[in-house]
């Protein structure tokens, strides 16, 4: 029987353990954790009962996930749950940029930047489904839709600031900011747009949506799977040297690229191990869990509906913040994320205290304390917002990076999403995954598409995997160890084939 062994079991490296599983093979994930699920973790953070999410928490690129669709995660104890309000942008006036589900909704409440949302937005969101596996996969092949793809990709390459500028409203100039400042990038950067469209899109197909119970969900859930087609789950073991790993037809690696050379040395060849040492990382996120009495005085009441509120003021101001905390400077008013998933998911609280799950952006291993400045852009927005909270967890930069390495300096999108690294992945490359060495293949965010609980880096890796394999529509080429009909990898190998290849 063909074997597959994973390192890291974050959420694309169930992913691909899943796939490649459901495919036929014999799959065996080592992670070095106590637990699996990397980023989408949940836990009881501060009061008993009350929980909160470790890292990844709203998820408007996983729901609609061609990866996750072809593993059926509903069927394995998965949940989706959307609050009312998808994403509220305060200014201190006390109006907001709004997003709701709906773009026509949404548009409605920009006033007169109504008409230019709708021709922004519209149009993908309307072929999100045909789009989804184009976006969410390696730029440097043939797209299935390429005139979609056009349609959507051009405003991509627009620096953010510069597309703001198709807004007259500063609340839909501030919504916009908040969701491009999602990359982590100065909004003067090229394709700094790319991501924030991305989750604008994929957000009003399928919503802003939770994994009920906490992201942890999301991996239990991809555990089931991988479990039910006779994966073997190890936690606790942590690889250090390629010697260590079990010998196996493939290896597919869910690190990050700087580990992935200390692994293997001298065995990557000499340009790959190059790169992949050279690899940027990106600015850190100072996390701070909040048990909030009754949940937060939001000035505008729309935020108290709502599953996301961005805090950074003015499409100036988290244009500032953005490129201060690029250049290693901690702004004084940093951009904040503040998650209030109880909203859509009620087992999370304990009675009426509420977990608010916050975090800012700073400087790549900032290690200072931001607390005062994270709880400043709280109470800008919430006054009164200090006498409701009953504990408080946090997380630095540092912390991150000891629960999970791939988070180093508190990079939690596992590398600096550049221009370059958003179109060619951590190496110039037609295999973004590839790493020079037969069998073995990166699996990591670090890769095309990147971050998030999507599973569509893990879901390229497995593609590559599966070809090198010789599998073809699923049947596997000369390999007599593999029966050359693999009924269950028929349909998981066109997927991945449709998506990536």
């Amino acid at each position: 029987m063909t074997t597959a062994v994973v390192i890291g079991g974050g959420p694309n490296g169930l992913a691909a353990a899943a796939l490649l599983a459901k495919a036929g093979l014999r799959v065996t994930p080592l992670e070095a954790a106590a637990e699996t699920g990397g980023g989408t973790r949940s836990g009881e953070a501060i009061l008993p009962g009350l929980l909160h999410d470790h890292c990844s928490a709203i998820h408007p690129m996983a729901v609609t996930s061609p990866a996750l669709r072809a593993l059926d995660l509903e069927r394995h104890g998965l949940r989706w749950l959307l609050p009312e309000v998808d994403c509220v942008h305060p200014l201190d006036d006390g109006t907001a940029g709004v997003l709701l589900r709906s773009v026509a909704a949404t548009a409605r409440g920009l006033g007169t930047d109504g008409s230019r949302y709708r021709a922004l937005l519209e149009p993908s969101v309307r072929r999100w489904d045909a789009l989804a596996a184009d976006v969410m996969g390696p730029l440097l092949r043939i797209p299935r839709h390429p005139l979609l793809l056009a349609r959507f990709g051009l405003p991509t390459l627009a620096p953010a600031e510069a597309l703001a500028r198709l807004f007259r409203t500063p609340q839909a100039q501030a919504l916009w900011a908040g969701v491009a400042a999602h990359a982590f990038r100065p909004l003067s950067d090229p394709l700094s747009s790319a991501i924030g469209l991305g989750i604008l899109t994929a957000g009003h197909a399928a919503g802003w949506a939770v994994a009920e119970g906490g992201s942890g969900a999301i991996a239990r859930s991809l555990e089931h799977v991988l479990r039910a087609h006779g994966g073997v789950i190890h936690t606790g073991v942590r690889v250090t040297d390629h010697t260590q790993i079990p010998p196996a037809d493939v290896t597919l690696l869910d690190l990050d690229p700087g580990q992935v050379a200390a692994l293997y040395g001298d065995r990557l060849p000499a340009r790959v191990r190059a790169a992949y040492r050279r690899f940027r990382r990106g600015p850190g996120a100072y996390k701070v869990d909040l048990a909030v009495e009754g949940g937060v005085p939001w000035t505008n009441r729309l935020a108290r509906r709502a599953g996301t509120v961005h805090l950074g003021g003015t499409l100036a101001e988290v244009a500032h913040a953005e490129r201060e905390v690029a250049t290693g400077r901690m702004p004084e008013r940093p951009f904040v994320l503040v998650g209030q998933q109880y909203l859509a998911d009620r087992s999370r609280s304990v009675g009426e205290v509420h977990p608010v799950w916050t975090y800012a952006h700073v400087p790549h291993g900032y290690d200072g304390d931001a607390t005062e400045a994270v709880l400043g852009q709280l109470e800008r927005f919430a006054p009164g917002v200090r006498d409701r909270i009953l504990g408080m967890r946090v997380t630095r930069p540092a912390d991150f990076a000891s629960a999970n390495p791939n988070f180093a300096g508190g990079d939690i999108l596992t590398g600096a999403k550049t221009p370059l690294r958003l179109l060619l992945g951590p190496r110039p490359a037609l295999d973004p995954y590839a790493t020079g060495i037969p069998g073995v293949f990166l699996c990591s965010a670090a890769t095309p598409p990147g971050p998030g609980a999507h599973g569509m880096c893990g879901a390229g890796a497995a593609a590559s995997a599966l070809r090198h394999l010789g599998f073809h529509g699923g049947r596997k080429g000369q390999d007599p160890v593999v029966p050359t009909t693999h009924p269950r990898g028929r349909g998981v190998f066109e997927a991945a084939k449709r998506a990536f290849w």
